[in-house]
């Protein structure tokens, strides 16, 4: 079996944060979803595990994280600067908030943070592969 992620978040409004995930590019999996969960997939690896606060509690018994704090944030590789635009214009028009942190532009890694409805934090960024591949170090 492949390596693969499953990222579980606490959320407030599970079709609220349902139809947020779809609108950055997330596609619900039905087999793994239900009344009180849905599994959202980003690629054959990623996914986020949507979790009503009820559901979250049946996996710990630690507290929710309070609105505004961040424990972790998931950052998504995309295609493009253009892409990254997108993405937080997606995340402004369905209930998440852009920007979270200031923009970096470093020439070959553009990268711009979003929050969920829940205030989980994402950062979507482009990197240009030559480039990035030209400033590993060596050794």
């Amino acid at each position: 079996m492949a390596k693969m992620i499953f990222v579980s978040l606490p959320v407030a409004d599970l079709r609220a944060s349902i139809a947020f995930y779809e609108a950055l590019g997330f596609r619900q999996n039905p087999k793994f979803s239900d009344d009180a969960s849905a599994c959202m997939v980003w690629s054959d690896a990623i996914h986020a595990m949507l979790l009503t606060h009820d559901k979250w509690r049946t996996f710990t018994e630690r507290p929710l994280p309070a609105p505004g704090t961040a424990g972790v944030m998931l950052s998504l590789s995309l295609e493009s600067r253009e892409a990254v635009d997108a993405m937080n214009l997606a995340a402004t028009g369905n209930g998440g908030k852009a920007d979270v942190n200031p923009v970096q532009d470093l020439g070959f890694m553009y990268a711009r943070d979003l929050a969920d409805p829940d205030d989980h934090l994402w950062g979507a960024f482009w990197m240009d592969p030559e480039a990035a591949g030209a400033s590993e170090p060596k050794g």
